[in-house]
C-alpha cells in the first residue's frame, strides 16, 4: 500500500521560508519521478514542481526562482524548499508521483502565507 506523508507547513510571513517534506513507502521510490502539488482556496490542484528519478526538476512559472524541489532516495524522502513567499504561495500542499496517481494524495500539509 502506497503512503506518502507530508510536513512542514505552517503560518509564515510574506518574505519568508519553508521547507516541506514528504515520505514515500510502499513503492520502488528511486525509480519514480515525483511531484510537489498545491490547492489553493478554490482552485483546482496545480504541480508546483516535480523531480525525476535522475534529478531533473521542472517548476511552475509562478515558484521559477524562489522553489527547490530535492530528493533522497535512500531515505524515500522528497522536499520542497521555498523561499520568498508570496500571499499567493498559500494552500495546501501535497506530494505524489509525476504524473499523479489519484489515489495517492493524501492529507497534505497546510502552508498560510500573510501579508
Amino acid at each position: 500500500q502506497v503512503q506518502l506523508v507530508e510536513s512542514g507547513g505552517g503560518l509564515v510571513q510574506a518574505g519568508g521560508s519553508l521547507r516541506l517534506s514528504c515520505v514515500a513507502s510502499g513503492v520502488i521510490f528511486n525509480i519514480k519521478a515525483m511531484g510537489w502539488y498545491r490547492q489553493a482556496p478554490g482552485n483546482e490542484r496545480e504541480l508546483v514542481a516535480s523531480i525525476t528519478s535522475g534529478g531533473s526538476q521542472n517548476y511552475a512559472d509562478s515558484v521559477k526562482g524562489r522553489f527547490t524541489i530535492s530528493r533522497d532516495n535512500a531515505r524515500k524522502m522528497v522536499y520542497l524548499q521555498m523561499n520568498s513567499l508570496k500571499p499567493e504561495d498559500t494552500g495546501v500542499y501535497y506530494c505524489n508521483l509525476w504524473p499523479p496517481r489519484t489515489g495517492f494524495f493524501g492529507q497534505g500539509t497546510q502552508v498560510t502565507v500573510s501579508s
